[in-house]
């Protein structure tokens, strides 16, 4: 495999003064796809939600024109994100994304599996070098609306650093939600058991992002199997991450104007807009209809259904001081409940790492070698 396929740039730009866009443009920049050039061209060009599907679509229209099919591939991703769920060309523009990537990513030593799960598949994709020794095996996954492709650099870092990699979509998550069907399901160590079963994995390591950050810990405290885990941009609980008064506006939402509160969002969606696509967004990974119910399923991701109590492997957390996602103040209630854990190793990025944002973005490669150098001093213990 390429070692100088990618490079992960260093630095977190000002592409657009919001930051629900600027930070997926940075995204897709930092991850070492998209060029700097292009994504301040792109920003300029986004003056409110609506905009950004053709924005995007021109950009990669033009990359495709031009015979960039990689830089068209993620372009296309970009359009895709933000459209809503139920628009015919949000499944038109993932088909262009996948298609592009996979005819066109220099994909030596990947294997593209369907892994059995509840009566349908997860889509998988396994990387490993051509080398009869290796330091593990890595199970990775992302975040709620996330793809395993779009994440390939990550995979492939991992993989020239002697690591198999088995990167994988799990319930509602990428092709495994939009081919195979199946919503999203909190209880990730249910995933993460097919996989290892599938492969006849004995141990291996759990490295979750994002949401994923989350469900990786889930994961490890109901499965032995897993002896390393890292979570990276998760919540400890994501029923807390809003303010105090703002969580007693939503239980009282709940209690007592649930029908008027469902009828709101539905209209809500209906007139689009950043908040129509979170609303949407939702409702369709989970595959629940009612608004107020998908919400209600969403806020189980708390601490309680966490279970850190019942985690004995070596863990790391990794927390961005400025994440907008994640307010730091979820960080220590985090560390503190890992009580039982074999070993924590906290890590705090902040501005001057350039790694300070949500998973590292602007300085992925310093948090990847984190990662990697930690994994490598707990192997060398056994």
């Amino acid at each position: 495999m390429d070692s100088d396929l990618f490079s992960f740039p260093i630095g977190y730009h000002c592409f657009h003064k919001k930051q629900l866009f600027n930070y997926q443009l940075n995204r897709w920049h930092s991850l070492g796809y998209l060029s700097c050039d292009d994504l301040k061209t792109a920003g300029k060009k986004i003056k409110k939600f609506d905009e950004w599907k053709p924005v995007m679509i021109e950009q990669a229209d033009s990359k495709l024109k031009s015979g960039k099919y990689i830089e068209a591939a993620f372009f296309y991703r970009a359009a895709e994100f933000y459209t809503l769920y139920g628009k015919d060309s949000k499944e038109e523009l993932y088909d262009k994304f996948v298609d592009l990537f996979y005819s066109h990513m220099p994909i030596e030593g990947v294997q593209l599996d369907t892994v059995p799960y509840n009566e349908s598949s997860l889509h998988v994709l396994k990387m490993s070098e051509k080398t009869e020794i290796k330091k593990g095996t890595i199970i990775l996954h992302f975040g709620f609306d996330s793809f395993i492709e779009e994440f390939y650099s990550i995979a492939w870092y991992f993989t020239i650093h002697g690591y198999e990699v088995i990167a994988f979509d799990g319930q509602g998550q990428g092709k495994t939600i939009k081919k195979y069907n199946i919503p999203f399901d909190f209880a990730w160590e249910k995933p993460v058991k097919a996989i290892l079963d599938f492969y006849k994995i004995s141990e291996a390591a759990l490295i979750g992002m994002s949401l994923g950050g989350w469900l990786c810990l889930r994961a490890a405290a109901f499965e032995p199997r897993i002896k390393l885990v890292i979570s990276s941009g998760g919540a400890y609980d994501y029923y807390k991450i809003p303010p105090a008064v703002a969580r007693w506006l939503m239980d009282f939402f709940k209690k007592y104007m649930r029908e008027g509160s469902n009828k709101v969002a539905l209209k809500g969606i209906e007139k689009g807009g950043m908040e129509a696509w979170r609303n949407s967004n939702i409702m369709y990974i989970t595959k629940i209809n009612i608004p107020m119910d998908a919400f209600e399923y969403a806020w189980q991701m708390n601490g309680k259904n966490l279970h850190t109590d019942k985690i004995r492997q070596d863990v790391m957390v990794i927390t961005g001081k400025d994440d907008h996602f994640i307010p730091f103040k979820l960080h220590t209630p985090m560390i503190k409940s890992l009580s039982n854990a074999k070993s924590v190793t906290d890590i705090v990025f902040t501005k001057k790492d350039h790694a300070s944002n949500h998973c590292s973005i602007g300085n992925i490669k310093l948090s990847l070698d984190t990662m990697i150098n930690w994994l490598d001093e707990k192997i060398k213990e056994k």
